[in-house]
């Protein structure tokens, strides 16, 4: 039987983002292509060797997940494989997928050189449209920085819990934000003003709506249980310096030509670190099983 092709959302705004010489060149030379924050234990302000805290990273969502060696996981938005071939290294077998096409060439580049092929897989998909994957066929779904990507939160989710198998595990590390409301008195206008244009201009419409314990709720209404949400905004502190020093001096001359549009990435290093440091977001992990029994 022909395998069934993946429904593509039309993002053009995501696509625009992630094709931007500014993503591609900043994402290379600063993260080494990596997409996400490092961990860092507490009570670290030293953000090298960024290796190593990148790794680390990919390493606490592993340890949420909770499979043994050989579960299959779904890596949802697994961008150019860093994730994903973290995990096969700890014994998973992973499927990758990604709506950028790019990044997938990249990955299976990178999982033939380093001779992963029976570990890892990768092709283009969108999580809002996994009907291709049969019911109940995964031990584990995670991701990593990518859910906030989502336009329907409720249907990604939706479509996790279908594709688990009963007891199998989800692990998300994503955002959380305040409202307008829950500002702080004294916070500076374009502070706040400058988070929301990186989260339109990065595409991240889910990340509004992810407020302090929300994560923990949409799980929750999806039929999850065992939801555990932890704050770990403290631990990629360090990566969001490194951003900052690297960026402010030149977020300093575009914003003196206003050239906000054309560099995302620069001042969402310089705005993230300042508005992490006054609370008004933050980063979360968050893990959950599908029960046993399912009544949906």
């Amino acid at each position: 039987m022909e395998e069934k092709e993946p429904q593509i959302s039309h993002n053009p705004m995501l696509q625009r983002y992630y094709a931007a010489w500014e993503s591609r060149l900043g994402y290379r030379l600063v993260m080494g292509g990596t997409r996400h924050f490092g961990y860092h234990p507490l009570g670290t302000t030293w953000p090298l060797p960024l290796g190593a805290v990148l790794r680390r990273m990919e390493d606490h969502l592993y340890q949420l997940l909770e499979l043994p060696t050989g579960s299959k996981v779904l890596d949802a938005g697994c961008g150019n494989r860093h994730v994903a071939l973290q995990l096969a290294r700890k014994g998973l077998r992973v499927q990758g997928i990604d709506i950028v096409a790019n990044h997938i060439r990249w990955a299976r580049q990178e999982i033939k050189a380093q001779k992963m092929e029976n570990m890892v897989s990768a092709r283009v998909a969108d999580y809002h449209h996994l009907d291709w994957v049969p019911d109940m066929s995964f031990d584990g779904v995670c991701t990593m920085e990518n859910f906030v990507h989502a336009r329907e939160p409720e249907q990604v989710l939706s479509e996790f819990f279908r594709i688990l198998k009963p007891g199998g595990s989800i692990a998300m590390h994503e955002y959380w934000h305040l409202d307008d409301d829950e500002l702080p008195p004294g916070t500076p206008k374009d502070l706040s003003e400058s988070i929301k244009r990186v989260d339109r201009q990065s595409a991240m419409p889910t990340d509004r709506r992810l407020r302090r314990g929300v994560l923990q709720q949409v799980l929750k209404d999806q039929g999850f249980v065992e939801v555990v949400e932890k704050d770990l905004s403290r631990n990629i502190s360090p990566t969001l310096l490194l951003f900052y020093v690297l960026g402010y001096i030149p977020y300093l001359i575009i914003c003196f030509f206003g050239l906000q549009a054309w560099f995302v990435n620069t001042g969402a290093g310089v705005q993230g670190y300042r508005g992490l440091q006054r609370q008004l977001w933050g980063y979360t992990a968050g893990k959950a099983k599908k029960p046993l029994e399912t009544i949906r």
